[in-house]
């Protein structure tokens, strides 16, 4: 089924012409001596009624006449359609909906946490009505099946620094898990406009062991990056000598890149020893 604008006029001109027909009606069967016309007018401005409705803003009323799809009202305000018809009222509106936490395991089977809020709006109201049971609910079911799938992809946090994971690449793991949302509500008439994590942590029952991990993580990544740093400043500080025309021989660089290693790499303030005897 696809959306189709429903035969609707005006309410106020549809409203008058009701209110036309009751006086006709009233005027025929008590001042023309007409019981039968008018009462047939009056019956006929009765079931005109039954058609009047209101549609707000941002909303869509869906027309069923006798389990027959008649289409569909958007445009806001008061309107006179077929008369007996069934409306359904769905609404345009863009919402939210924020999941619970779930408890998922990633890649790498570690316990975690997350939750995830869903901007979405309704953009075919004859799916939403007809295609699915209810689409609130679907939305909500849909939007937790793609958060766990997501979530069981890519690990928590990514220590070899390659690759994606759910702690490092926030907009990356956002715009998959919208796309995955969206091919999941489609069929609903809902769009996806964002999808956004809104809480991510590792389980209680190993939170103080993947701390522990992570410190020790962080420490190796410092120490190999100062490591580096201190080879490249020995590097430059003996081609400065060389520059400078002192000449070491091997003992002597030797010495002096030690010292400087210690220096540069240590976590303590270096002591230096003075030497009051000969070089050697």
């Amino acid at each position: 089924m696809t959306e189709k604008q429903a035969w609707a006029v005006n309410g106020f001109l549809g409203m008058l012409l009701l209110v036309v027909l009751f006086v006709t009606g009233v005027y025929f069967l008590i001042l023309a001596q007409n019981p039968l016309l008018g009462v047939l007018c009056i019956v006929l401005a009765a079931i005109g009624a039954s058609g009047i409705f209101t549609v707000q803003p941002n909303q869509a009323a869906v027309l069923i006449f006798f389990g027959h799809y008649l289409g569909t009202v958007r445009k806001s305000g008061l309107w006179l359609g077929i008369p007996f018809a069934m409306r359904r009222k769905i609404s345009l509106k863009v919402r939210n909906f924020n999941s619970k936490k779930l408890k998922v395991n990633d890649v790498e089977g570690n316990p975690i946490e997350i939750a995830a809020v869903i901007v979405f709006k309704v953009i075919d109201s004859v799916k939403a009505t007809f295609d699915v049971d209810n689409y609130e609910q679907f939305v909500e079911i849909q939007s937790e099946t793609a958060l766990r799938y997501v979530a069981s992809r890519y690990p928590y946090d990514n220590f070899k620094e390659e690759g994606y994971s759910l702690r490092g690449n926030t907009d990356e793991i956002a715009a998959e898990l919208a796309q995955e949302l969206q091919s999941r509500l489609s069929v609903a008439g809902v769009e996806v406009i964002e999808a956004r994590l809104t809480h991510l942590a590792y389980a209680t029952e190993i939170a103080s062991a993947m701390l522990q991990r992570q410190q020790a993580s962080a420490i190796v990544s410092a120490r190999q990056r100062i490591v580096e740093g201190a080879v490249g400043m020995v590097q430059m500080a003996i081609e400065e000598f060389q520059r400078e025309g002192f000449e070491l021989d091997e003992e002597r660089q030797a010495a002096m890149i030690n010292n400087l290693m210690v220096a540069i790499v240590s976590e303590r303030s270096a002591q230096p020893v003075i030497n009051s005897g000969s070089l050697y």
